[in-house]
C-alpha cells in the first residue's frame, strides 16, 4: 500500500481548480517525424511561477490547518519550489521563507523577491539544507512544505498529469521527469488509475540517476556527492522515502539523459513547440528524442515541467553547435 491515492489527485485538482493555470497540451507534427510516434506535451512550463511545482506548493499549504501556516511557510528549493511557495504564500496571504543554493539561477531567486517571499542561501554540498530549514523553522515557528516528500505535494503534482490524460486519454506511455520525485509518484499513481495498461517512465539527469539506482538495488541509495548536470532542478542524491515508496511500485522504468540530451530537447521545443523550457524540465523530451524510452505502440505523453532558465544561459545552451543540424529536417 502506498500512502497516495487516485482521489488525493482528483481531490487536489478541485483544490487547484481557482488558481492553476490549465496549461495546454502541445503536438507538432514535426515532433512526431521525429520520434516516429504520435507525442503530445503538457506545457507546465506556463503554469504560475513557471513550473508544476505551484500545484503541490499551494495543495499542501492550503491543506495545513490554519492555525499552522498562520506564522509562515518555509521550504528548501532549488528554485522552482521557491517561487511556487512564495506565490502560495502570497494568496493564503501569510509569510514564505525558501531555503535556495548560493548558486542558483539569478531569474529564481530574483522571481521569489518579486513575490514577496523572504530567501535564505546556502551552499550546496557543503551545507545540510533540510537540517537548516528545520532549524529555522522550529525557530520561528513556519510550517514546512516539502518540495517532493509529502501526500499533498505530490497529490498537487499529479494533477498535470491528470489534466494531460483527461484530454488525450489515447496515450499509453508518459514520461516525466524525475527530481524529488513528487511529480513522478503522483503522475504515475493517477495514470495507473485512469488506465491499468499505462507505461509510466521517469527520466533522471545521467550524473544524477538516484531513482535509477535505488530501483536496480531494490532499495533508497544515496549518491556519494551532489550531482554535476545542467538539470539543477534533478540533482538530488537519494529519493525521498515517501516518493519512493509510490515510485519504486508504480514506475515502469526510469531512463537517463545526457547534457547534450538535454540541451538539444531545449532547442528542439523552441524551435517546434515555440517553448522555453529549462534544463530540468526539458529532460523527459530530451529522453523521448533520444530514443531513450521504451514504446511499442500509441501516443507518448511528455511533462515538459518547467521553464525557468534565464535569457543568456538559454541562448548558450541552444546554441551549441551540435545542436545546428535539427533531426526535425534531416
Amino acid at each position: 500500500m502506498t500512502e497516495l491515492t487516485a482521489r488525493d489527485v482528483k481531490d487536489a485538482a478541485a483544490n487547484l481548480e481557482p488558481v492553476a493555470a490549465r496549461t495546454p497540451a502541445l503536438t507538432a507534427l514535426s515532433l512526431d517525424q521525429a520520434v516516429g510516434w504520435p507525442v503530445v506535451c503538457k506545457a507546465e512550463s506556463l503554469q504560475r511561477t513557471g513550473s508544476f511545482k505551484f500545484r503541490g506548493a499551494y495543495h499542501h499549504a492550503s491543506c495545513l490547518p490554519t492555525k499552522e501556516r498562520s506564522p509562515g511557510l518555509i521550504g528548501a528549493s532549488s528554485g522552482n519550489h521557491a517561487q511556487a511557495l512564495a506565490l502560495a504564500g502570497r494568496l493564503l496571504e501569510v509569510p514564505a521563507t525558501v531555503v535556495i543554493p548560493a548558486d542558483a539561477p539569478a531569474p529564481k531567486v530574483e522571481g521569489v523577491r518579486a513575490l514577496g517571499g523572504r530567501v535564505v542561501t546556502y551552499r550546496r554540498g557543503s551545507e545540510d539544507r533540510d537540517a537548516l530549514v528545520a532549524e529555522i523553522a522550529a525557530r520561528d515557528g513556519l510550517a514546512v512544505v516539502p518540495s517532493a516528500g509529502s501526500r499533498h505535494v505530490m497529490a498537487g503534482a499529479g494533477t498535470a498529469a491528470l489534466e494531460l490524460l483527461t484530454e488525450h486519454p489515447e496515450i499509453e506511455t508518459l514520461v516525466v521527469p524525475v527530481g524529488g520525485g513528487g511529480l513522478a509518484a503522483g503522475s504515475a499513481t493517477i495514470a495507473k488509475h485512469l488506465n491499468p495498461g499505462i507505461k509510466v517512465i521517469g527520466v533522471e539527469p545521467e550524473d544524477g540517476a538516484d531513482t535509477l539506482l535505488s530501483m536496480r538495488c531494490g532499495q533508497r541509495i544515496a549518491l556519494p556527492e551532489a550531482p554535476s548536470t545542467i538539470a539543477d532542478g534533478l540533482g538530488h542524491t537519494s529519493p525521498s522515502p515517501l516518493t519512493w515508496a509510490v515510485n519504486s511500485q508504480l514506475l515502469d522504468a526510469v531512463v537517463t539523459v545526457t547534457d547534450q540530451d538535454i540541451t538539444a530537447a531545449m532547442a528542439f521545443a523552441f524551435r517546434h513547440l515555440k517553448v522555453v523550457a529549462e534544463p530540468s524540465g526539458a529532460c523527459a523530451l530530451a529522453a523521448v528524442l533520444g530514443g531513450h524510452v521504451p514504446h511499442e505502440s500509441g501516443t507518448i505523453g511528455v511533462v515538459i515541467s518547467g521553464g525557468g532558465v534565464d535569457l543568456p544561459t538559454f541562448h548558450r545552451l541552444i546554441s551549441q553547435p551540435s545542436h545546428r543540424k535539427d533531426p526535425a529536417r534531416a
